[in-house]
């Protein structure tokens, strides 16, 4: 028997601080021999076929065609079954729960910095705890042993109560307890360094093995057949008539199953399963361990532990505890072997002993408590740590269920019944765009090895920190620079991130503050970085107050609202759409009128079929150009400019790209967001600057707002708009890249005497919170509709035009809207940053979706969408009527609800009027 800290002693010969210099038996086998074996009482490793033939022969023909019988395989292939998808085929190389579902921890943990996340959680319980049992009078191995979250600071203090402020809106009962409330609850639970903890009751743990087979078998009474010991060889893709690629077939070792849908559930095998089809699935496969201690008395029926802050896990075992966490130097999985099925890794203590360190901090007793057993086994990361699921924008039909970040079985009831409803319906029930693969990553980066090991090391290393408001990747950067950034960083500013791009955030009085190449956080024998500047601005902002550089962007703000500012938007995606049948897609596609005369500019939604809110776009009518360029491009029919936030641009492009197949127009998408750079410039004197520069008249009446045309800027030629995305009076300029410095200069230079500023998106996102300017994925979402959002103007319901999605919200529109969003401002100036929850009249409400701080109106702004509890429409007299308060942190704020929005209500700033 091995024991705790004699693994501890032989991993690490270092002198050890108090309680570990304590003479005992010591032995530097003493800890890396204990078994390898993982801690449930059945697996599913000797169940089925022995014989290395498939447990039935596969079909000829199938509806969807399942690859992994993991969690997210089983759960799928189930919730496929319960939509009535009779004709569903899961495939499992070798027995269900192979490969990693088999050896996981299992842990369900409902509270998450996210509300689809939470809602996620919320289904994964509902089946395992409630529906699997009743459909099969089985037991999965439920067990609600309840969660407990240390807080060893006040700032993870303050992040457990975020999640609990956000749990009141979902029902979920959680507590924030004193260090003498966490002894009584867990006695064995050392207390001395505690700042106070977070309790939910309902947590609990699930068995993988009872989970899966039980849903193999709800599944299979619902017509599904799982076939074991059936090795998938290929994917046959074949390219339609309109050059679009999809699915036709899957081959076996046992046969070809025809079918014109495959679900990659394969987990870490799921990069080489999309090879098979032509698909880049990012991610990377990492040994991730825990250890099984002996008996230890007195810990029966105790809650599971998350440490967060000594990156360590105790789950309850029975009455024993595994223990395991994230380290910063995770081993990669650089061969993955396609026969490793039920196979453990030889556990490596060098790696594992910080989570030694950090369980016997926690719980002194397992200093002298044995170590039965160790589980180190395969599990696949991502880039931004969330897993990768729908549809891969190469094949039609091919969807992602992969790359759980270990998070696979708690988050498996939820993503499988989202995924199951993506592939029946074309589109998950609800937002799932953190989720989405066609959205979140550039296509220059799914295949771009460096960058996907560099930020999935990262987002495992740092699993466990506390998530910030503005906090920033250090891995992966600098690989999409515009053509401003050089000069941008010259003068102070502090680059963010946002799919591949660095865009500015805001700027330091302090000067630059380069993006230095990814130190690995000092792992894998690299050098640290030493006085990384933009590492220490960043770490200034880890609070969930006001940052201490509030008041330089407030500055940033206010000179925009007073003289004004130049915005570097260059990360904008700019795509044309062009082609015989372009009006006729444009029609189609966005919900406003957009089949204006050349030179008009109009904001639009796009929506879902369901009356979602896709995206929030400008697009421009233009002429065909004289010669192909990117500012000008040459086309016959119709033409249409698009312009779109850089962070939503994939999904977009996606978006559209499926829409123009589905429906066969004659017309095609044009990307030229990196041959174009884009400024803005904002503020009262924006027309007096821009006139010296710009060689056309910028009156009102020769250039009124939401209208764009072809000029000169500095002896280049630019695309000029008049618009706005912070509320003032103001024109973008639309340069090729080559140009892009000589113009900047030259605005800079023509607005010095002016007082002129550089400003960033943080600016952008105060100001424009403060106009009531929505932010796609912010406050506008897939699962939002424009009538809920106030977005109605947006839609072409007096004209005869059908667009996609006009159907449902015609339908919305005559039952009445039962979810409306909000604007709320509170006198007392607190920082407040999304998932507050809104009481109206002494009940939960709602939740905020965003929020930051409005410099003009000298206020905190929030917006969210409210319900009436008694199931009522939430008309604007329902809105008017309450008394609202916003709860922070677990403390609630007088707040006033607004039905305009509560800085230049009559939009004449936007207009030239001051």
């Amino acid at each position: 028997m091995s024991y705790v800290s004699c693994a501890l002693r032989a991993a690490s010969p270092r002198r050890l601080p108090a309680p570990w210099r304590t003479p005992r038996p010591f032995g530097s086998a003493a800890g890396t021999t204990a078994e390898k074996s993982v801690p449930y009482q059945r697996t599913l490793k000797e169940e089925g076929p022995g014989s290395g033939e498939p447990s039935q022969p596969p079909p000829a023909s199938a509806e969807v065609v399942v690859v992994g019988g993991g969690s997210l395989g089983c759960q799928t292939t189930y919730h496929l079954a319960k939509l009535g998808i009779t004709n569903v085929v899961l495939l499992e190389r070798d027995r269900l729960t192979s490969g990693t579902t088999w050896h996981t921890a299992g842990l369900l943990w409902q509270l998450r910095p996210s509300d689809v996340e939470v809602e996620l959680l919320a289904h994964t319980r509902d089946v395992v705890s409630r529906d699997l049992p009743a459909e099969t009078g089985l037991h999965t191995g439920w067990v609600e042993n309840g969660g407990l979250f240390i807080a060893s600071n006040k700032q993870r203090l303050d992040e457990y109560k975020r999640l609990m402020s956000l749990g009141k809106v979902y029902g979920v009962e959680s507590y924030v307890l004193t260090p003498a409330q966490t002894k009584d609850l867990y006695p064995l639970m050392n207390i001395d360094d505690l700042y106070g903890t977070l309790y939910v009751p309902k947590d609990g743990t699930m068995d993988p093995a009872g989970t899966c087979s039980t849903l193999a078998r709800a599944a299979t009474a619902r017509g599904a057949k799982i076939i074991e010991n059936c090795r998938v060889t290929g994917i046959q893709v074949r390219t339609d008539d309109f050059g679009v690629k999809r699915v036709h077939a899957v081959e076996t070792a046992h046969g070809t199953i025809q079918t014109p849908c495959v679900v990659n559930c394969a987990g870490v095998w799921a990069r080489a399963l999309g090879r098979l089809a032509g698909v880049h699935v990012p991610l990377v496969g990492m040994h991730h361990a825990y250890v099984v201690t002996e008996r230890i008395e007195g810990i029966q029926n105790m809650p599971n532990v998350r440490d967060h802050d000594a990156s360590v896990y105790l789950r309850l075992q029975g009455d024993a505890l595994s223990v395991g966490g994230y380290e910063p130097n995770p081993i990669f999985w650089e061969e993955v072997s396609e026969d490793f099925a039920f196979g453990l890794f030889d556990l490596d203590w060098d790696v594992f002993t910080q989570h030694i360190e950090g369980a016997i901090n926690r719980v002194p007793v397992l200093e002298k408590t044995g170590i039965k057993s160790t589980v180190c086994g395969p599990e696949s990361f991502t880039a931004d740590h969330k897993p990768l699921m729908g549809e891969a924008p190469e094949v039609r039909g091919f969807f992602l269920g992969c790359g759980f970040n270990s998070a696979g079985m708690m988050l498996g009831g939820g993503c499988g019944k989202e995924l199951a409803h993506w592939v029946v319906h074309g589109r998950p029930e609800k937002d799932m765009y953190g989720y989405d693969i066609r959205q979140r990553f550039h296509h220059s980066l799914t295949d771009n090895n460096r960058w996907i090991r560099e930020r999935s090391h990262e987002s495992y290393a740092k699993n466990y920190s506390v998530v910030f408001p503005h906090d920033e990747p250090l891995a992966g950067r600098n690989v999409r620079k515009d053509p401003l950034h050089e000069e941008l960083l010259r003068q102070g500013c502090v680059f963010q991130e946002r799919h591949g791009w660095e865009r500015p955030g805001w700027f330091s009085p302090g000067g630059a503050a380069p993006v230095l190449d990814y130190d690995y956080y000092g792992s894998y024998g690299r050098e640290r970085h030493r006085d990384y500047t933009y590492n220490r601005l960043l770490g200034d902002e880890y609070t969930f107050d006001f940052p201490p550089h509030h008041d330089i962007i407030r500055k940033e703000c206010l000179t925009c609202r007073s003289a004004l500012a130049l915005f570097d938007m260059s990360y904008f995606g700019k795509f044309y759409l062009v082609g015989p049948e372009a009006t006729k897609a444009a029609n189609w596609l966005f919900s406003a009128d957009v089949s204006k005369a050349p030179g008009s500019t109009v904001y639009t939604c796009m929506l879902n079929k369901l009356g979602g809110v896709e995206s929030d776009l400008t697009v421009s009518r233009i002429h065909p150009g004289d010669t192909d360029s990117p500012l000008a491009p040459a086309f016959e029919g119709d033409g249409y400019y698009l312009a779109i936030g850089g962070a939503v641009a994939q999904h977009n492009w996606s978006h559209i790209t499926s829409v123009l197949q589905d429906m066969k127009f004659q017309c095609k998408l044009i990307d030229c967001s990196e041959e174009l750079g884009m400024m803005s410039i904002q503020g009262p004197l924006s027309r007096l600057v821009l006139q010296e520069v710009l060689d056309t008249d910028l009156s009102n009446e020769a250039f009124p707002f939401s209208t764009h045309k072809l000029t000169t800027a500095a002896g280049c030629r630019v695309r000029a708009m008049r618009l706005s995305f912070v509320g003032e009076m103001g024109w973008e300029l639309h340069v090729p890249k080559v140009d892009c410095v000589k113009v900047y200069r030259a605005v800079m230079q023509a607005g010095a005497r002016h007082g002129i500023a550089n400003a960033g998106y943080r600016a952008i996102d105060s100001l424009s919170i403060e106009k009531g300017y929505r932010h796609w994925h912010a406050d506008l979402r897939t699962d939002d509709t424009p009538l809920e959002a106030g977005l109605a103007f947006t839609c072409k319901l007096k004209s005869s035009i059908p667009f996609l999605g006009r159907e449902a919200v015609e339908a919305q529109k005559a039952k009445g809207i039962f979810r409306r969003l909000v604007c709320f401002t509170t006198e007392e100036k607190v920082p407040m940053f999304g998932l507050e929850a809104i009481w109206r009249d002494g009940q939960v409400v709602g939740h905020i979706r965003r929020a930051d701080f409005g410099f003009a109106i000298d206020k905190t702004i929030a917006y969210g969408y409210i319900r009436d509890p008694a199931g009522g429409p939430v008309s604007l007299d329902f809105v008017k009527s309450g008394r609202y308060e916003l709860e922070r942190m677990g403390v609630t704020y007088p707040a006033q609800a607004h039905t305009r929005s509560p800085f230049d209500p009559d939009n004449k700033r936007v207009k030239g009027f001051y």
